[in-house]
């Protein structure tokens, strides 16, 4: 089958002409181009699909450019197939580009295409008709990408992404520390050692009673511990009710933290608890 299209662009031969060597504008300019990858610089290998009647075929095409004459002309060949339609093609594309008025420039195409397998039984008239309508569309890109000045949408970028777009959306989340607990007023947590706070300062019994219904502190002295890795959290040391603080005990594989808070400092440790347990720092 041979086909010979005309088209006249509102450019230049020497931009339609590097318009038509990039990879990029030409995958976004054929109609069911998926991609291009360039093995050298005469050579590529692409992607393609169509729908011709009832039959959706995928062509991985090799075109080689075999002779050029920059910009008035280029001669390219190339073959493709798809097994699971049990279809291949062989082609054979000759481009020209010549002046037009106004600065603009005459592109004709002659293309003479071999289709073999099951696509080949199909009547001329019905390739024909495909043919044209690729041209048409393909044509409708290539001076939209001339006239706009902006590349065609491509599978690798969408249209209107911008290079702020691309930063931030290549950003990754970076991995978060485990939380530091915050200083307690006038007394920081010390570690594996507790340190009650002063018989001369007074409790505070708001903060107790509300770590009470959270972790069953019970207030005759002694510890209740309810089942799991909560248990472990809360801790009271004997005597007087001005001597009572929190023992909190973190075990992370093979070592053990453990931390002394005021009772006065109460609402803090509940924070930094809900902190660590936020973050997912494993407990045993």
């Amino acid at each position: 089958m041979d086909i010979e299209k005309t088209l006249t662009v509102a450019a230049p031969r020497e931009q339609v002409w590097a318009l038509l060597l990039d990879p990029q504008v030409m995958a976004g300019a054929v109609p069911g181009m998926q991609s291009i990858d360039v093995v050298s610089p005469t050579e590529y290998a692409a992607v393609m699909h169509q729908k011709i009647a009832f039959i959706s075929a995928r062509f991985r095409l090799r075109t080689r450019i075999v002779e050029q004459r920059a910009p008035e002309y280029l001669c390219a060949e190339g073959t493709g197939e798809d097994a699971s339609v049990a279809s291949s093609l062989k082609q054979r594309t000759e481009v020209f580009l010549t002046p037009a008025a106004e600065g603009g420039t005459e592109l004709r195409i002659r293309v003479s295409v071999d289709l073999l397998g099951r696509l080949g039984t199909f009547g001329l008239s019905v390739m024909k008709t495909k043919a044209d309508r690729l041209w048409d569309e393909f044509g409708a890109n290539l001076k939209a990408r001339v006239e706009a000045g902006a590349a065609l949408p491509t599978a690798a970028e969408p249209q209107g992404t911008t290079l702020p777009d691309r930063q931030a959306a290549s950003a990754l989340p970076q991995a978060q520390p485990l939380p530091r607990p915050p200083q307690p007023p006038e007394k920081s947590p010390q570690l594996a050692q507790a340190k009650p706070p002063s018989a001369s300062t007074p409790p505070t019994e708001a903060p107790v009673a509300a770590i009470d219904s959270h972790a069953g502190l019970q207030s005759g002295g002694t510890v209740a511990r309810p089942g799991g890795w909560w248990s472990r959290f809360w801790h009271r040391t004997s005597g007087a009710a001005g001597s009572r603080s929190i023992r909190v005990e973190v075990r992370q594989r093979d070592r053990t933290v453990s931390v002394e808070w005021p009772v006065e400092a109460a609402d803090q440790c509940r924070e930094w608890l809900r902190e660590l347990t936020a973050s997912g720092t494993p407990l045993r």
